[in-house]
């Protein structure tokens, strides 16, 4: 079967060993490369036998992870990291470059063999770092998009280099060329913009319109890899131009629905460059010379990811972003062994050069998800053994915050939330860690911290300890678990919603103490459940006796199943059914010692009261000679303007009401 057996073979071999190592604990990535080792030239055993053949299928492999970088990130994410992209790249280079020299130096190498080394050395994997940020969820990050937009401009730089280093010898003849090569790039990027705009939205609303998904599956693919033909027809990348590709469809109104087509596309074909990259690993070259690579691999490792990181220090990048900028790009990348490999093709180094130059890429690869995954627990002890070092906290009020809500997380969710609390005047806080966010948040006038909600002096930027409410929009189980025992340390008394990603997670919840848990998905399905059944003409309380059994079935057995929770899951009934309303009696409220009939509640206002909360407790359906106390909650039903009528009665004397 040739080519096929191969294919079948590493397919089945790297999901072994991807399933071993993330029963591990590790990246699955991991498991790539091993399958590729196991499978390579080097090692005893089965043995793949169209190696050049899979390491041109892994390229298609590069080319559709941009291409599906190029849709999730647009033109505009590269705005806030334009300098240090567009200008600390550069330098990041020749710092990286001259780190290289100095290792030649050291080692006893001449200056061409150090100088192709050092540019060899400063490009760090876009393949590694795409696959390692997707799984660990950083993807979207303002760390995430510092790394790729230096990632962008060094693949860029790949053109310069492999123009320049083979000719060092005859530089009159290397300069045309790179003048020539710059000037099909640019020429490349505005044609692209220019049909892109265009041509492809119209391609692709005919295509949507046909109906039929695998023609746009295959529309999107056909885009992807034929502009990156394209661009490697006139001798630019075939990666660069898949990539530019991503970036323009993503502008129109399908690269959300491309971009999720074209997922098991990539990972499959990823797969297949991973283990090419452990095809080339040669364990033999590694024990020989295991000294020099593990010393090179540690230099380089150490001197790269410190030039990274004060780079982005530099540009004004604070918190945990140079750490995580710095252990993120610290290896050597996949374009390293297309300029080794032209270095040995046209004679400018030796293979001994070439052999450690691929060896330590390899390794450096490897090591990077495992180190990459360290950023948050460095980061963590840095700030307990810093922490004088002030926290980015912004809208603050002078007087501070007090009975607030802390809201854990400013994405999608927790924006929404602090609408809410907004215009119901309730006080709120949100701590964020993507730094983006933040400034999104800041620029809306709400109170923020820039951190991590998991550490305890974060939590102690935010007032916890004289919060009312904490909020947890993140699905992650670890990280809640992190942030509730926390919270509670420094506030036992603390109420605490928290989101959970399905019922399994619902025995953890009640484990640390938290019972307001909503599942998404749960939600959803209810609410369609709610919706089918009025397209049926079910009545309404059949509809909500059905919804409010399932909600009562999931949640039960975790929560109790008491009087008092039946009777406010009838009461949610009540509250979907009619319009009724909870009221907190404050204390100074003329309500407040006074009976439901003394205060002539019904005949005044027009309102009835249906149930009242006093010390965690329901009393349902409250008589006549029931007495009110401070700190009631009150559920009400009737007209809007019986509510409003009973609002403005409860009101302490001599506060202003909402209302006004």
């Amino acid at each position: 079967m040739g080519i096929a057996t191969d294919i079948i073979l590493l397919i089945v071999t790297a999901f072994c060993c991807g399933l071993l190592l993330q029963r591990l604990g590790q990246p699955v990535i991991l498991g790539y490369i091993a399958a590729g080792v196991i499978l390579g030239p080097h090692t005893a055993g089965l043995t793949v036998s169209n190696i050049h053949e899979i390491q041109r299928l892994a390229e298609i492999g590069v080319a559709l992870l941009l291409f599906a970088l190029g849709l999730e990130f647009s033109l505009k994410d590269l705005k806030p990291v334009r300098k240090v992209a567009l200008l600390g790249t550069p330098i990041q280079l020749a710092l990286t470059i001259g780190l290289g020299m100095g290792i030649g130096y050291l080692m006893g190498w001449g200056w061409k063999d150090s100088l192709w080394l050092g540019a060899c050395i400063s490009l760090s994997s876009t393949m590694v770092i795409l696959k390692t940020l997707m799984n660990q969820g950083w993807l979207g990050t303002l760390s995430s998009k510092v790394m790729i937009g230096m990632l962008i401009v060094q693949d860029l730089a790949v053109i310069p280099l492999m123009i320049i280093l083979p000719q060092l010898d005859e530089p009159s003849i290397g300069l045309p060329a790179l003048g020539i090569s710059m000037l099909k790039a640019a020429a490349f990027i505005a044609g692209m913009v220019l049909l892109g705009t265009r041509l492809l939205p119209r391609l692709m609303a005919h295509i949507t319109r046909l109906g039929s998904r695998e023609l746009f599956l295959l529309a999107i693919t056909a885009i992807g890899l034929g502009v990156g033909y394209v661009t490697h027809l006139v001798g630019l990348s075939f990666a660069f131009g898949a990539f530019v590709a991503g970036m323009v469809l993503s502008e129109s109104d399908f690269g959300h629905q491309a971009l999720q087509d074209i997922i098991p596309l990539r990972d499959l074909f990823s797969l297949l460059f991973f283990a090419s990259v452990g095809m080339l690993l040669d364990p033999s070259f590694l024990l020989d010379h295991i000294a020099a690579v593990l010393i090179l691999v540690l230099v380089v490792s150490v001197g790269k990811g410190c030039i990274f990181a004060s780079i982005s220090r530099i540009f004004k990048y604070g918190n945990v972003i140079p750490l995580a900028v710095g252990l993120g790009l610290f290896q050597v990348g996949e374009f390293s062994f297309v300029l080794a490999t032209l270095g040995v093709s046209k004679g400018s180094i030796g293979h001994d050069l070439y052999a450690l130059i691929l060896t330590t890429a390899i390794l450096t690869m490897i090591i990077t998800p495992l180190v990459s995954g360290q950023t948050a627990r460095l980061y963590s002890l840095k700030k307990r053994f810093f922490q004088h070092e002030p926290l980015e906290t912004l809208n603050i009020p002078d007087e501070g915050l007090r009975e607030h809500v802390v809201i854990a997380g400013g994405g999608r969710i927790g924006s929404l939330v602090a609408d809410v609390l907004r215009r119901l005047g309730s006080p709120l806080i949100i701590v964020e860690l993507d730094h983006l966010r933040v400034e999104e948040i800041r620029d809306r006038g709400i109170p923020v911290v820039y951190g991590d909600a998991s550490h305890e002096v974060v939590l102690d930027a935010a007032g916890i300890g004289r919060a009312r409410l904490l909020v947890i929009t993140t699905p992650d189980m670890l990280l809640v678990r992190a942030i509730v025992k926390n919270a509670r340390r420094r506030n036992d008394e603390l109420d605490v919603v928290a989101r959970a990603v399905d019922s399994s997670f619902l025995p953890a919840c009640k484990e640390m103490g938290v019972e307001s848990v909503v599942l998404p998905e749960l939600e959803a399905s209810l609410e369609m459940i709610r919706k089918s059944l009025l397209y049926l003409r079910i009545p309404a309380p059949e509809i909500q006796r059905q919804t409010e059994s399932l909600r009562h079935a999931t949640f039960a057995p975790f929560f109790g199943v008491g009087r008092e929770h039946k009777t406010l899951l009838q009461l949610r009934a009540a509250e979907q059914q009619f319009d009724l309303q909870w009221v907190h009696l404050l204390e100074g409220s003329p309500l407040v010692s006074s009976t439901i009939g003394e205060a002539e509640i019904r005949k005044k206002t027009g309102a009835s009261v249906v149930g009242v909360i006093r010390a965690e407790k329901l009393v349902a359906s409250p008589d006549a000679h029931f007495r009110f106390q401070a700190d009631d909650l009150v559920a009400i039903i009737g007209t809007s303007e019986a509510i409003r009528s009973f609002q403005e009665i409860s009101v302490p004397t001599g506060a202003v009401s909402q209302e006004e």
